[in-house]
């Protein structure tokens, strides 16, 4: 059986980071709100690597991490700005937290899903097809005024 632990963290971060998007003043540039936030980030990664427990030395597991990095890692950093940005900009022109991130999510979802099968070779079930037409017509439920 798969460990939840994983997803319990992904979803713990992501409400706070909603409620912390949601929240940030207008006043404050949303550029120099991301900057700040990853200042905090960075700083929370190297109070983990210091604290948590290595299979190796911490140097030597930062150069072996620096060594084996690939362009993915670029992606996750370009993919997390715009992210951050695009919350950040839609709670500024209104969108209520309760609907932005179940529609970015279920679209995204749905984009990530025919990338999962044909690039990833992922195996589709009659029960998550079952969900793919459910999180369609939550979109459509969603998009409704």
């Amino acid at each position: 059986m798969k460990s939840v632990f994983p997803l319990l963290l992904a979803i713990t971060g992501g409400v706070l980071y909603h409620l912390g998007q949601k929240s940030v003043p207008r006043s404050v540039s949303p550029f120099a709100a991301i900057l700040l936030a990853y200042a905090v980030g960075s700083l929370c990664c190297v109070l983990a690597l210091v604290t948590l427990p290595q299979e190796r030395p911490l140097l030597a597991s930062l150069l072996a991490s620096l060594r084996a990095a690939n362009g993915a890692v670029a992606l996750i950093g370009i993919g997390a700005v715009v992210i951050e940005i695009g919350f950040l900009l839609a709670y500024r022109a209104g969108w209520n937290i309760s609907t932005a991130s179940v529609l970015t999510n279920i679209s995204v979802a749905l984009i990530l899903l025919p990338i999962g099968v044909l690039l990833f070779k992922e195996q589709l079930s009659w029960r998550n097809a079952v969900g793919v037409v459910c999180c369609l017509l939550g979109l459509y439920l969603l998009s409704q005024k």
